[in-house]
């Protein structure tokens, strides 16, 4: 009766032991680490991965020795505390196992907090945005680090729950001054234009900075994150008519993924701004100057999808 009462207490201790952390792939966790003064250090324990249990070992973090033992408890709490905690032979010092520990800040309501990734301005602070040109099934999802982490390594895909399977490519930097934005594209398979989505993509993106993890979701349908190219436009300056085609980008036929555009005027003389709707790929316009600007953009016709951004000027 005492062993079992023993071996009950123990596998409660070790449980306790757990729930400071999870695990995100093979010898990495994270810990949860509630971000004030008050809170102690998460206590967690390691295990030497050594089939012989009387092989004296020890542990070290870094060049700090940390202990001797097949386990030992490791309290994290702050950065410093995180990172590679390695087991070796007191004899021949080689390397045993090892465990790597990342850190997540959370608050007093055990919510992530989140500082590594840029927002968006809008909507409403996004970190991860995803946009598709047309209703293929492929899109592009971007977000945003400051340029002081450059070592910060991410991991993109979607939920195992989402409908369909989902491919993305590497991540591709693009550094503008103090801001890196960072684009993959995805595809969905076997995604049909023609037919009504039921189920949303679930994107999960994961970030790490040195020792510190977080992780960011978007949830989507296709339909609900369109945004077209702009059109091609010209001026025919003899009778002031606007013409215009389609997105080389934009789904087939135009018969089923009609767009609606907008035509805008900036008169340089008048110094205001005109806009005009058009369901057609031609609009006339009346009393333009010969230093006005044209240009137009588009959205899809029955689906309250984006705007595209603003064309060249059409001439």
């Amino acid at each position: 009766m005492s062993h079992l009462l023993f071996a009950l207490l123990s596998l409660f201790s070790f449980a306790t032991l757990l729930e400071a952390q999870w695990k995100l792939r093979e010898n990495v966790y994270v810990i949860e680490s509630e971000w004030n003064d008050e809170t102690p250090a998460k206590r967690v324990e390691l295990t030497c991965n050594t089939p012989d249990d009387t092989l004296p070992v020890y542990w070290k973090k870094g060049t700090e020795l940390k202990g001797t033992g097949k386990t030992l408890i490791a309290e994290v709490k702050e950065f410093p505390d995180a990172g590679n905690y390695t087991c070796l032979t007191a004899n021949t010092h080689e390397i045993v196992s090892y465990d790597f520990f990342l850190i997540t800040k959370i608050d007093s309501n055990g919510q992530m907090i989140r500082s590594i990734l840029k927002s968006f301005e809008e909507p409403n602070r996004t970190f991860l945005k995803c946009e598709a040109k047309n209703y293929s099934g492929i899109f592009k999802c971007s977000w945003m680090t400051e340029n002081e982490s450059p070592n910060v390594k991410f991991s993109i895909r979607s939920l195992e729950d989402s409908q369909g399977d989902v491919t993305c490519s590497s991540p591709v930097a693009h550094t503008d001054k103090s801001v890196t934005e960072y684009t993959v594209q995805c595809q969905k398979e076997n995604y049909c234009p023609f037919a009504e989505e039921h189920q949303p993509v679930e994107m999960f993106l994961e970030v790490i900075d040195e020792v510190e993890y977080e992780n960011y979701t978007s949830s989507f349908f296709i339909r609900d994150i369109i945004k077209p190219d702009p059109p091609q436009c010209q001026y025919v300056a003899r009778n002031g008519t606007v013409t215009w085609t389609y997105p080389r980008t934009w789904s087939t036929p135009k018969s089923y993924f009609p767009l609606t555009f907008r035509v805008k005027v900036e008169s340089t003389k008048k110094h205001k701004i005109q806009v005009y709707d058009a369901e057609e790929q031609s609009i006339q316009i009346p009393m333009t100057g010969p230093k006005d600007k044209i240009s137009v953009q588009a959205r899809d016709r029955y689906y309250n999808s984006s705007w595209s951004e603003w064309s060249s000027h059409c001439r």
